[in-house]
C-alpha cells in the first residue's frame, strides 16, 4: 500500500511538478521554432486586408455597383472571418499571423463592440414602433393585433396595399383613437394627430408623411418613410440610385421641420453605417445605438441579417430600444421608448 501511495503521488501527473516542464517545453519549442515568423504569411495577408476593409469603408466607391453601400450595409457580419483566421493562425502555429489578426478584431471591436453593451434604461416619456407590414402579408389582421400588443402609444406601418389597408385600420381601431393612411404608409396613435400630410421623396407616389403627435408630455413630429428597396444584381451590382435620391428628399424635409422634437419610423432599405443615407443619419440618432442592446437586426424576419427598419430621433431622448416578435411580414418590428424634450403645449 506505502508504495503504491508513493508511485501515485509520484507520477500522478497534474500536479505543478508536471505542468511546469511542459509549459518550459511549449515555451522551448517556440523559441526554437525557427519558421513561427515565417509561416502564415498568407493568413497574415488575409487578416490585413480584411481590417483595411473594415477601416477604409467609407473610402470604397460607389461608382461600381454601390459596392461601398452594399458592403456597408452587411459590414458587422465581416467579423466573422477574425474567429476563423484566429484558429487557422493556431493552427499553423504563426506568430506573424496570430499578430495580424489582431489588427481587425481592434477595428472591428472600434466599431461595433458598443452595441453589444446593453445601453437599455427606464423610463421615457412614449414608446413609438414601426413595422413594413409586406403588401403580401397573408394575415394583417393578426400582424396588426401583434404590434399592437406591443403597447406603443404610436405605430407606423408601411408597405400597405389598397386591399390591406382598411384592414389595418379596423384591427387597430379599438387601441388607437387616431390614424391617418397617406399612400402605402400609414401612422396609428393614442394621442391626437394634426397636420398630417404626404412627404414628397421624389418618387412621383406616396410613400413618405409627416403629422404632429399631442402627447402629454409635448408635441412631437413624426416621420413615416419607406424608401425604395435595392436589389443586387449580377449586371449592375447593389442598385439603389432611387432610394438615395429619396433619402436626400427625405433629409431635407426633416432638416425644414420646425418642431423641435423629431422621430423618423419607418423602412429605410438601408442600415446607419450606408453613407447613402448621410443626408438623413448626419442629423438624427439611431435609438437602437444610443439606447438598444445588440445589432437589432430587423430583416430578413426568417434569419435577420441586417437592420433597414429604423426608429431615429432629433432633439428626443432614447431611452430604450428593442425587437419585436416576428409577424406574418418578412420584416419584424422594432419599438423604442423615447423621452421628449420640448415643453408640452
Amino acid at each position: 500500500m506505502a508504495q503504491a501511495y508513493m508511485t501515485e503521488t509520484g507520477s500522478g501527473g497534474q500536479g505543478p511538478d508536471r505542468r511546469g516542464p511542459r509549459l518550459r517545453r511549449l515555451l522551448t519549442s517556440l523559441r526554437t521554432d525557427r519558421g513561427i515568423w515565417r509561416r502564415g504569411i498568407v493568413l497574415a495577408a488575409f487578416a490585413l486586408v480584411l481590417a483595411l476593409v473594415m477601416a477604409l469603408h467609407a473610402q470604397i466607391p460607389n461608382r461600381i455597383g454601390n459596392l461601398g453601400s452594399l458592403l456597408e450595409t452587411f459590414l458587422p457580419w465581416l467579423g466573422l472571418a477574425i474567429p476563423v483566421l484566429l484558429v487557422l493562425a493556431l493552427v499553423r502555429r504563426s506568430a506573424t499571423a496570430l499578430i495580424a489578426v489582431l489588427l481587425p478584431a481592434i477595428i472591428w471591436v472600434n466599431l461595433f463592440g458598443g452595441l453589444l453593451v446593453d445601453r437599455t434604461g427606464s423610463g421615457g416619456d412614449l414608446t413609438v414602433a414601426t413595422h413594413n407590414v409586406n403588401a403580401d402579408n397573408p394575415d394583417p389582421e393578426g400582424t396588426a393585433r401583434d404590434v399592437a400588443a406591443s403597447g406603443a402609444d404610436v405605430v407606423a406601418l408601411e408597405e400597405l396595399t389598397t386591399s390591406a389597408a382598411p384592414v389595418y385600420e379596423k384591427a387597430l381601431a379599438s387601441t388607437y383613437k387616431y390614424h391617418s393612411v397617406q399612400g402605402t404608409v400609414g401612422l396609428w396613435s393614442k394621442y391626437p394627430l394634426s397636420g398630417a400630410a404626404p412627404v414628397d421623396i421624389k418618387l412621383g407616389w406616396t410613400r413618405a408623411m409627416r403629422a404632429t403627435v399631442t402627447a402629454p408630455e409635448g408635441r412631437l413630429a413624426v416621420y413615416v418613410a419607406h424608401l425604395p428597396s435595392v436589389r443586387v444584381k449580377m449586371e449592375a451590382g447593389f442598385t439603389a440610385r432611387q432610394r438615395d435620391k429619396s433619402a436626400d428628399a427625405l433629409g431635407e424635409a426633416i432638416a425644414d421641420e420646425k418642431l423641435p422634437d423629431i422621430a423618423l419610423l419607418g423602412d429605410l432599405n438601408g442600415t446607419m453605417n450606408d453613407r447613402a443615407l448621410n443626408g438623413v443619419t448626419s442629423q438624427m440618432r439611431s435609438a437602437q445605438g444610443a439606447a438598444g442592446s445588440g445589432f437589432g437586426f430587423s430583416w430578413p424576419a426568417s434569419f435577420p441579417m441586417a437592420r433597414i427598419d429604423q426608429i431615429m430621433v432629433k432633439g428626443v431622448e432614447p431611452v430604450t430600444s428593442w425587437t419585436l416578435p416576428e409577424t406574418g411580414s418578412d420584416h419584424l418590428p422594432i419599438a423604442a421608448r423615447v423621452k421628449l424634450t420640448a415643453t408640452a403645449p
